[in-house]
């Protein structure tokens, strides 16, 4: 029988109550205050799927060098995925003093073909098995799109909106992406890997959208991968909607422009609004700007540790 999010914190609950009773009234008035977000930047940040791929053991010096906390690894900017490969990565990032913590993957599951759902949900398996070798403890995962612009920019000038397949409806789409991350979720358990839902493109595009998956599936993992950059309008109220379920906040800067489009969020307000969710995980730097990564970066850290201080 699966679990529920609902049961499995009610368990926890259960178990701690012994040592949530006996918390003091002054440790209660200040539990609001008495964390503080690390700081991780994505190695995508350094990439940015130029032609020359930057290697992750670059990123992980740049990190530790820059003063981060944590990075979270983007699955296509790794060389191979050889067990060897990814021990020499997590010992790299423990010796620098940096979390692995999180794992960026690309999977689709709007697909009507049956078969093309069983890849993605395949493929996606496979890389939760990664992220565990890698001792990460959640992965980033998409609904995919409909694919029907087929060119990446192009559908970014239609801000990512895109139509559906002609002959299926959104009510179908969101059966195969719930029934596939279903098929998922055994196998996040048994490693320990939550996985994120991110605010993405296709049935990811609106809170409305990430919330119907999360809350349909109901368990404690799958939760949402937050993006501060993928609602294109009016996106507090957006992220709002979705905060109450982050398990990891990746955050976009654009200095010198954005690669497709630039957005000027209010970091300070963001920070007030995660607060107000209790947020305390990792803010995980999106750099998706033009400027040089390595003048960029250290200025995009410095103003998320100003906006969220």
């Amino acid at each position: 029988m699966r679990i529920s999010r609902r049961d499995f914190g009610a368990a926890a609950a259960i178990g701690l109550g012994g040592a949530l009773s006996a918390r003091s009234d002054e440790t209660d008035k200040s539990k609001a205050t008495s964390y503080r977000n690390r700081f991780a930047v994505a190695t995508y940040s350094f990439w940015q799927f130029r032609p020359e791929r930057v290697e992750i053991e670059t990123c992980l010096d740049a990190a530790a060098e820059m003063g981060f906390d944590g990075v979270e690894i983007l699955h296509r900017q790794m060389k191979e995925e050889s067990n060897g490969y990814l021990q020499r990565l997590k010992r790299q990032a423990f010796s620098l003093g940096l979390d692995l913590c999180g794992f960026s993957t690309h999977q689709g599951f709007l697909f009507p073909d049956k078969a093309e759902r069983k890849k993605n949900i395949d493929h996606t398996l496979h890389c939760i098995e990664l992220a565990y070798r890698l001792g990460i403890p959640t992965m980033r995962v998409n609904t995919g799109r409909w694919g029907t612009i087929k060119d990446f920019d192009e559908l970014m000038k239609a801000r990512g909106i895109e139509p559906r397949l002609e002959g299926y409806t959104d009510e179908q789409g969101f059966g195969w992406v719930i029934d596939s991350l279903e098929k998922c979720l055994p196998k996040a358990e048994e490693c320990g890997v939550v996985l994120g839902l991110e605010n993405h493109w296709g049935l990811g595009r609106t809170p409305e959208g990430v919330m119907r998956i999360v809350d349909a599936i109901d368990s404690p993992w799958l939760e949402v991968t937050l993006d501060t950059g993928n609602f294109l309008e009016d996106p507090y109220d957006k992220l709002d909607q979705i905060a109450r379920r982050a398990i990891l906040v990746q955050a976009k800067t654009y200095y010198g422009g954005g690669k497709w489009y630039t957005l000027d969020l209010d970091y300070p307000r963001i920070a007030r609004l995660l607060k107000k969710h209790n947020y305390r995980g990792y803010i995980s730097l999106e750099f998706e700007g033009n400027e040089s990564p390595m003048t960029a970066i250290p200025k995009s850290l410095a103003m998320l540790r100003d906006a969220f201080g």
